[in-house]
């Protein structure tokens, strides 16, 4: 085997175990008052940005 065919095992191999856990955390019974407390982060709209706005 070459270099490249161990780099792409090792980076499979990494992202395989980065995945696991991912989904470890996020299905984590104890992780679900975090997650649950972000979920309309995305749309809350209490404080603008405001882009080019001097202060």
């Amino acid at each position: 085997m070459t270099r490249n065919d161990w780099l792409g095992v090792f980076f499979a191999v990494a992202c395989f175990i980065g995945m696991v856990y991912v989904y470890f955390m996020v299905f984590r019974p104890a992780n679900k008052d975090k997650f649950e407390s972000q979920r309309d982060l995305v749309l809350d709209d209490d404080d603008p940005i405001r882009m080019g706005e001097k202060r």
